[in-house]
């Protein structure tokens, strides 16, 4: 990705938590962590890991730059890393560096760092967009919208339901995530997985490096068994699809035919040959970045056939597919939380809509309200005529029945009043959720 894309398709603060100097922060924080471990299980003396620490903490000192020069020849930038960080702390200290590991047991556990930092940055957009749309749900919870299947009008329904939807989608997404964070696991195994070089106590290591680090561990290492990635995918490939919902109802929402929601923003949203547009730039920026998701889910589904103790290619794919994907999905996601925070919703348009989409009720309304006084046939033409009166004039119908006299026109009006059923309802059950969840998080 060059720079000049950054702005659309690396925005927002998970892009800075999976960066190169993140990486190089992530790998260390392991290697200072690993020696720790290994001091408090005895295999190394405690002045070795403070140095191996202080080393670790103050990336200076180290040659870097010839790490990332052969990270590629090494396959991964663990090795090189290692001898670095040898040449920092002296022969007698080295004794405390890398400690039983090998370079996957580094690379796996500071990928897993860095997802959890940047997911925390991905969950406070979707927070963010989430509260928004309980504000839009709650606001507009009984304005009548038209609701629309297959692209095409069908029956009312109300825009506080809509976003409410969206309220679900975005809290669904969120829990989720929560979920695959929670679950993420230190990796330690050393050459094949059998702890042989940890000294007897190397499960003490993985507990300790585990504490360490603020993660979980497990009984045996995950080299080949990639779940915890897998979970990370499907859980972001997810809270993707919730993102891309939302966004292209408010791109359908904001077309000029249909003008129900807009964009307001005084810094974006024009284009360089039509002065009058104002096209919803964040949610088409939300859009795009989260239609880059599924390809990159499906790249690490795939990687998760891997042979024996170590995989010959597909571990490595993972890298910087992970690291992608929770780019775009933390691009997706602060786009969405700008899109609705500027979003404007016109309730007059949303009725006018409404209105006229209902002009097949309040035709038949009015027909069964002349009946009585001149027979059905001579109703039905009346309501007809009235239908075309209104067409004629550039009127709503419901314009043409106020003027009325033969007939009760409130009644008429009420009884062809749009049916919601029980949108009020489950608007209320959604923001009484979302209160739950974000007391809870409190």
């Amino acid at each position: 990705m060059t720079g000049l894309l950054d702005g659309t398709f690396a925005r927002g603060a998970a892009a800075a938590a999976v960066s190169g100097d993140a990486w190089f922060r992530s790998l260390l924080a392991v290697e200072a962590a690993l020696a720790r471990a290994a001091a408090s299980a005895g295999l190394v003396p405690t002045t070795a890991a403070d140095a191996v620490t202080a080393a670790c903490a103050d990336p200076g000192r180290l040659d870097l730059a010839t790490v990332v020069a052969r990270a590629a020849d090494a396959g991964n930038p663990v090795p090189p890393l290692v001898r670095a960080l040898t040449e920092a702390v002296g022969e007698r200290d080295a004794v405390a560096v890398h400690v039983g590991a090998t370079s996957q047991d580094v690379v796996d556990t500071a990928l897993v760092l860095m997802s959890r930092d940047a997911i925390g940055a991905i969950d406070a957009d979707l927070a963010a967009a989430a509260a928004s749309a309980a504000e839009l749900a709650r606001a507009h919870r009984d304005d009548v919208v038209v609701g629309r299947t297959l692209l095409q009008q069908g029956l009312p329904t109300t825009f506080g339901l809509k976003a409410a939807g969206w309220l679900a989608a975005l809290d669904g997404a969120r829990l989720r995530l929560a979920e695959a964070v929670a679950g993420l696991p230190v990796q330690y195994g050393g050459a094949v997985g059998t702890l042989a070089a940890s000294g007897g106590a190397g499960v003490q290591v993985r507990a300790a490096l585990a504490e360490e680090l603020g993660l979980a561990t497990t009984a045996v290492p995950w080299h080949t068994v990639r779940l915890p990635v897998a979970d990370l995918a499907g859980a972001l490939g997810t809270a993707a699809g919730s993102v891309a919902t939302v966004a292209v109802d408010v791109v359908l929402l904001a077309q000029s035919e249909v003008a129900e929601v807009a964009e307001v923003s005084a810094s974006r949203g024009g284009s360089s040959a039509m002065p009058h547009k104002n096209n919803p730039v964040a949610a088409i920026s939300a859009r795009a970045c989260a239609r880059r998701a599924p390809g990159l889910v499906a790249t690490l589904f795939a990687a998760m056939e891997q042979e024996h103790e170590r995989a010959a290619g597909a571990w490595h794919s993972e890298w910087p597919a992970l690291t992608d994907l929770l780019v775009t999905v933390g691009s997706a996601a602060s786009w969405l939380a700008e899109s609705l925070a500027s979003l404007r919703v016109s309730a007059d348009r949303m009725g006018a809509t409404a209105e006229a989409a209902a002009e097949g009720p309040l035709a038949s309304a009015l027909a069964e309200a002349l009946a009585p006084t001149l027979g059905r046939a001579a109703a039905h033409d009346a309501a007809a005529e009235a239908t075309r009166t209104a067409r004629a004039s550039g009127r709503s119908l419901a314009s043409v029945v106020r003027e009325r006299t033969d007939v009760d026109a409130a009644a008429v009006l009420a009884a062809a009043a749009p049916d919601v059923g029980e949108a009020g309802v489950q608007v209320d059950a959604a923001l009484a959720e979302h209160t739950a969840l974000t007391e809870g998080e409190a």
